[in-house]
């Protein structure tokens, strides 16, 4: 198993040669391992990811484990934790485990004790290997950079409210991961997380999506059918792309929200919603609202807790460690050893401007990790990958004259989009594919650019 399956664990030892031996131990057990050299570099890792196990020293140059401990205890209650300690401060290992702590080793350590250990406390605690992929958050939100860990405190705290919020960034930032991050640390986290994408939806089925329908409610209602509301029952409810909503929906949606009640399609009982709301956009509302587009109650009564997620060009120091992760993910899926990142090509990264934010860069890894087979992975991906001429290729056969000089990058995206809708009759699915991206972003930009959405269908 690894870090797909949430079976994971931070170990925590201001000796360099133990943390290795540590990380090496449980590696060949078949877990996803993160390590750090003190409590205050432990404690930074931990507000970024969920570890279902925590294994640390009891004494380093930077504060005790006590004090990870306790933080832990206020954060991550479903943590299981093991102490390492010597002979000589047993009286703190005690300590710490009425502090919370699972069970205590003393050094030097058996691996054969610590593996026994191990499933001892996660089974004590109810995270055993085949359990811990619940209390991980999907994915992982990877980083430590002062915006992004901004955004997760200002998350942490909106999560112990209960209140709704809204959550508006780029696409591509991790806006449904935060959501999710939102609905593990707050009380709900043990009932149901369900998400719905108001943009994947048609329209004329998006109402019976929410809200569900009777036998014979509409043509084609051959039988009863639960919506998203009673789905989350107790839980949390996802409205991605919230901007996408019709017009014609959203006072429905509205009263369900302002009055946590709502009725099946052909029915008139009402059922109350116990439910919280995370709504999420990669537009402006206010603008929408300006544009007759959104109504003015309904942003209001969504917007209680405003978040936003840094797009990743305002944290190019967390591009190595996602580069690390998304490489070590895709080579599980591949059945390959990891392999290295050369710094050149980390470098390289770097540089990048990812207008599609981290999902950009996922993408990107997993076709250089596909596509390459050595051990290393080298600057020369950048050149073969990255900077690819086929999407240009691609472009020009769109296009048959170029852009007057002094044209702005807007006017000639604006031209390129109107062009290949044309060429595709309106297709926006064959437009998406025809300039490389993806059909949200053309949706966005018809949007964007005020071009008329019956015409583009």
């Amino acid at each position: 198993m690894s870090e797909q399956t949430g079976k994971s664990v931070l170990v925590v030892d201001d000796e360099p040669g133990m943390r290795m031996a540590l990380k090496t131990n449980f590696q060949r057990n078949g877990w996803y391992v993160d390590v750090a050299g003190g409590s205050g570099e432990a404690l930074g890792k931990l507000q970024t990811r969920h570890f279902p196990l925590v294994v640390t020293d009891v004494r380093m140059p930077d504060g005790d484990g006590l004090h990870l401990m306790s933080s832990l205890r206020a954060s991550s209650p479903s943590t299981a934790v093991i102490v390492l300690t010597a002979f000589g401060s047993v009286p703190e290992a005690v300590q710490a485990m009425r502090g919370g702590a699972c069970d205590y080793l003393t050094k030097p350590i058996s691996f054969e004790e610590l593996q026994s250990a191990v499933e001892r406390v996660m089974k004590r605690a109810g995270v055993s290997p085949e359990k811990a992929e619940a209390l991980a958050p999907a994915g992982g939100i990877v980083g430590t950079a002062p915006s992004l860990l901004k955004a997760l405190e200002r998350a942490r705290h909106a999560a112990r409210t209960g209140a709704d919020v809204l959550i508006e960034a780029e696409s591509g930032t991790g806006k449904e991961l935060l959501a999710r991050f939102i609905h593990e640390n707050s009380v709900r986290h043990q009932r149901p997380f369900v998400a719905v994408n108001c943009a994947a939806v048609p329209d004329n089925l998006l109402e019976s999506e929410l809200f569900g329908h009777v036998r014979g409610a509409f043509t084609g209602a051959t039988a009863f059918k639960a919506g998203k509301f009673e789905v989350a029952e107790g839980g949390t409810l996802l409205l991605d792309e919230i901007g996408e909503m019709p017009l014609h929906l959203q006072p429905k949606l509205l009263r369900a929200l302002q009055e946590r009640e709502f009725e099946r399609l052909g029915d008139t009982r009402s059922i109350r919603a116990n439910i919280r709301i995370v709504a999420t956009t990669n537009v402006s509302l206010p603008a929408m609202v300006e544009q007759g587009n959104f109504r003015a109650d309904l942003y209001y009564r969504l917007n209680v807790i405003p978040l936003s997620l840094p797009p990743l060009r305002d944290r190019r120091e967390d591009i190595p460690a996602l580069a690390e992760f998304f490489v070590r993910k895709h080579a599980q899926e591949a059945g390959r050893q990891t392999p290295l990142l050369h710094p050149l090509f980390v470098a390289g990264l770097q540089t990048h401007a990812w207008p599609g934010n981290v999902r950009e860069l996922g993408n990107f890894i997993r076709r250089v990790v596909t596509l390459s087979d050595g051990d290393e992975i080298g600057p020369e991906c950048l050149r073969t990958e990255l900077l690819s001429v086929t999407r240009l290729h691609r472009l020009s056969t769109v296009v048959s004259h170029p852009a007057p000089a002094g044209t702005s990058m807007r006017e000639v995206e604006r031209s390129l989009l109107e062009a290949t809708l044309q060429r595709t009759g309106g297709n926006r699915t064959r437009t998406a594919e025809m300039l490389g991206v993806s059909l949200r972003t053309i949706r966005n930009k018809i949007r964007e650019y005020g071009l008329p959405p019956r015409r583009f269908a």
